[in-house]
């Protein structure tokens, strides 16, 4: 399988050695439709990207221990954080995040995220 199948709308995406924030600008290009002639900023106008072997996406650095995620209740002293490594474990969430860090931030970016699926192994 190559790296990277295209149909009309479809794309698939092997994330099998690449760097997670290159791979997360790619996507997040391909799902606004930016490869696209006629691309506009408020349309959702993009491809839907499957991401498989997610599992095997790199980083570099000391990113596995030093990256933290965050997240909170709203309820006092309720921070709760975990590691890369950790966050691992759920490649889909990491790799969703990176990309929605690349998207704009606007009523668009859960339209577009709808638009992406992620296969931890190989279809």
């Amino acid at each position: 399988m190559k790296a990277r199948e295209m149909t009309q709308d479809s794309i698939t995406i092997d994330a099998k050695g690449k760097i997670l924030g290159r791979l997360a600008t790619e996507v997040a290009e391909l799902l606004r439709g930016k490869n696209h002639v006629d691309f506009a900023y408020n349309k959702v106008d993009g491809a839907k990207v499957t991401i498989i072997n997610a599992s095997q996406v790199k980083v570099t650095g000391n990113k596995l221990d030093d990256k933290m995620y965050y997240t909170h209740s709203g309820y006092l002293g309720n921070l709760k954080s975990k590691t890369l490594k950790v966050a691992m474990k759920n490649p889909d969430f990491v790799i969703r995040h990176a990309v929605k860090g690349m998207l704009p931030k606007n009523k668009l970016t859960q339209k577009f995220l709808n638009n992406l699926t992620v296969v931890e192994g190989e279809n």
